[in-house]
C-alpha cells in the first residue's frame, strides 16, 4: 500500500467574507491533494475556519451580536466557497467544534507537563488584526507617529496576567531543525527569514488572555482563554482525533505539508514546532508559505475598492478555467497577479483553443468518420510513435515531477508542450484529407489522437477535474481508470472495443470565454 498523505491549509479567519487569496490557497491545496490521489496515495485533506480571538469578538460587538452568531454565519461563507470551487476536503474544521476544544486543552496539558508553561504578567504590544504579539524593536513608526506592526497593522499596549510558553528554550532546537531539515520551511526565502528571526533571539510567548472570554478555556484557569494561535494551530491534530491514539493519527501524522500564506510563516515555522517539541509530538514534514495574489499588481484592500469575490470570478469564468489560470499563471511560492483580461487570455489560448479544440476535433472526427467505433489492430507509423513518446514524457514523467516539487506552472508548461505537439500532429497528418485517399491511415491517425487525448486529460485532471471528468466520460474511460497507474495500461483501448463502447456526438468542455459585465456572482 502506498504512503498516506496529509495536507492542510491554514484555517481562515472569518471576520470577513472570503477573498481571492483564500480561494488561491484552497485551490492549490486541492490540486496537491488530487495529484497525490492520482499517484495512488491515500490522502487526508483538511481546511476550515479559525473563529476565536479578540478580532472576532470586537467585530461581533460592532454588529450588536454574539461572537458565536458571527462565527456561524461567516464560517458558512468559507465552506460555501470551498464547495463552489470543487475543493475535495475530507474535513472542514471549525475551532468552535467540541473535539477541537478538547484537543487544544490536551496539547496545553502536554506542554504544561513538560514544564514549559508558567504564570506571569504580560506588558507589551499586541496587534488585534494580526492576533500577534510584537517586540518594540519590530514596530515601525517614529515617536510622533502611530506605532504599527511589521505588517502595517495597528498595535495597542496590553497589560494583563498571562500564561507564558518557554519559547526561548527552543531557540537552539529550532535552528538545529532548520539546519538538519532544509525542506522543513519552503521556499528557501521563507526558511532564511525564519532562521534570521530565530537567530535574533526568542522571548517567551504570552499564550493566554484574561481581557476577553471568546476562545478555548485554559485548563484549571477558567478566567483565561488560550492565545488564538495555540488554539488555531492545534486544528491540524484535532482533525486526526488527537489526543486519542486513533487510526488516523497513526496513519496520517506527521502531516506531509501545511500549506499557508507567507504572512503567517512565523506562527507555523517557529511557534508550532516549538509547541510540538514541548508536547512530545512529531513535527510536520514541511511548512510551505506561498505568495500573495495581487489584483493587477496591487494588494487588495477595502480602501482601494479592489477586493475580489472569488465566487464572482468562478461564476464569470467557470471554476476550472479559474483553477487552471491560478496554477498556470503564478510561479508557486512567489507573488502573482491576476486580472479578468489575463484569465480570459490564458484560458482561451490554452484550454479552449489548444486542448479543448484538440479534444473536440478528435472526438468529432471519430464520431463522424468512424461511426464512433474504435479500432485496435492498426499499423502505427513513426510519426504516431514519436507523438506517443512526447505525450508520455509530459504526462507520466515531467508533469508529475514538477507537481511533486509544487512547480505547478512549470508542470503545466510541460503538459502544454504535449498539447501543442498533438495539434501539430493533427495539422500535419490531416485526417480529413486521408478519409478519401487512405481510410486505413486516417483510422490510425484518429486512434493515435484518441490515445493521447486520454493521457492528457488524466494528467491535468487534478487541476480541472470537472472538465476532464466530462471529457473522459464521453470517451468511455471508467472512473477507476483515471490515475497515473492507468497511463501504464496498454489494454484499456482493447477493453473499450471488447465492451462495444460507441462514441456519441461529443460536447465541448472548454468553451471560449468573453470578458463579462462587472457584477457579483455565485456558483
Amino acid at each position: 500500500m502506498s504512503d498516506p498523505f496529509y495536507i492542510t491549509t491554514a484555517i481562515s479567519y472569518p471576520n470577513g467574507r472570503p477573498h481571492i487569496g483564500h480561494a488561491y490557497e484552497a485551490i492549490a491545496a486541492d490540486v496537491i491533494a488530487r495529484f497525490q490521489r492520482l499517484r495512488g496515495r491515500e490522502v487526508r485533506f483538511q481546511t476550515g475556519t479559525d473563529e476565536h480571538g479578540l478580532k472576532m469578538l470586537r467585530k461581533a460587538e460592532e454588529q450588536g451580536r454574539t461572537a458565536r452568531d458571527l462565527a456561524d454565519e461567516m464560517s458558512s461563507y468559507f465552506q460555501t466557497m470551498c464547495d463552489c470551487l470543487n475543493i475535495s476536503y475530507d474535513r472542514f474544521i471549525r475551532t468552535v467544534d467540541d473535539d477541537h476544544h478538547r484537543a487544544s486543552q490536551a496539547l496545553w496539558h502536554a506542554m504544561e507537563a513538560n514544564g514549559d508553561l508558567y504564570l506571569d504578567r504580560y506588558e507589551g504590544w499586541y496587534s488585534v488584526r494580526d492576533e500577534a504579539f510584537y517586540d518594540a524593536s519590530e514596530l515601525v513608526g517614529g515617536e510622533d507617529e502611530e506605532k504599527l506592526s511589521p505588517q502595517g497593522t495597528p498595535v495597542e499596549w496590553t497589560v494583563e496576567e498571562s500564561w507564558f510558553f518557554r519559547l526561548s528554550k527552543y531557540q537552539d532546537k529550532l535552528l538545529e531543525l532548520y539546519a538538519k531539515m532544509p525542506d522543513f520551511v519552503q521556499p528557501d526565502s521563507r526558511r532564511n527569514e525564519m532562521m534570521a528571526f530565530v537567530s535574533g533571539g526568542l522571548r517567551d510567548l504570552s499564550v493566554s488572555r484574561t481581557s476577553f472570554d471568546w476562545g478555548v478555556k485554559v485548563p484549571s484557569a477558567d478566567n483565561h482563554v488560550m492565545y488564538v494561535w495555540v488554539d488555531a494551530l492545534t486544528n491540524y491534530l484535532t482533525g486526526l482525533g488527537y489526543p486519542d491514539k486513533t487510526e488516523m493519527m497513526t496513519k496520517f501524522w506527521p502531516a506531509d505539508i501545511h500549506l499557508i500564506g507567507k504572512d503567517i510563516v512565523r506562527f507555523h515555522a517557529v511557534y508550532w514546532p516549538a509547541f510540538l517539541m514541548s508536547a512530545g509530538i512529531a513535527l510536520p514534514k514541511q511548512i510551505f508559505g506561498h505568495g500573495f495574489l495581487l489584483n493587477r499588481g496591487e494588494k487588495e484592500s477595502k480602501s482601494l475598492g479592489n477586493v475580489t469575490d472569488p465566487l464572482a470570478l468562478a461564476e464569470q469564468f467557470g471554476v476550472d478555467p479559474l483553477r487552471y489560470f491560478l496554477m498556470r499563471e503564478v510561479a508557486f511560492g512567489q507573488d502573482g497577479s491576476y486580472s479578468p483580461e489575463a484569465i480570459v487570455n490564458r484560458a482561451n489560448a490554452e484550454l479552449a483553443n489548444s486542448f479543448g479544440n484538440l479534444a473536440q476535433r478528435t472526438l468529432s472526427m471519430i464520431f463522424k468518420n468512424m461511426d464512433g467505433i474504435f479500432k485496435v489492430d492498426i499499423g502505427l507509423a513513426e510519426a504516431d510513435l514519436a507523438l506517443e513518446r512526447i505525450v508520455h514524457e509530459a504526462c507520466a514523467k515531467s508533469l508529475p515531477q514538477e507537481f511533486e516539487r509544487l512547480n505547478f506552472s512549470d508542470g503545466l508548461g510541460e503538459w502544454m508542450r504535449a498539447v501543442f505537439a498533438c495539434n501539430q500532429y493533427v495539422d500535419e497528418q490531416a485526417p480529413w484529407a486521408l478519409r478519401k485517399t487512405d481510410p486505413a491511415r486516417m483510422e490510425a491517425v484518429l486512434m493515435t489522437m484518441f490515445r493521447q487525448l486520454r493521457s492528457l486529460a488524466i494528467a491535468v485532471s487534478c487541476v480541472v477535474p470537472q472538465s476532464t471528468d466530462r471529457l473522459l466520460d464521453q470517451m468511455g474511460i471508467a472512473p477507476d481508470a483515471r490515475d497515473f497507474a492507468a497511463l501504464k495500461d496498454d489494454t484499456w483501448l482493447a477493453q473499450l472495443v471488447a465492451r462495444e463502447f460507441r462514441l456519441e456526438k461529443p460536447d465541448g468542455v472548454f468553451p471560449r470565454l468573453e470578458l463579462p459585465e462587472s457584477g457579483e456572482g455565485r456558483c
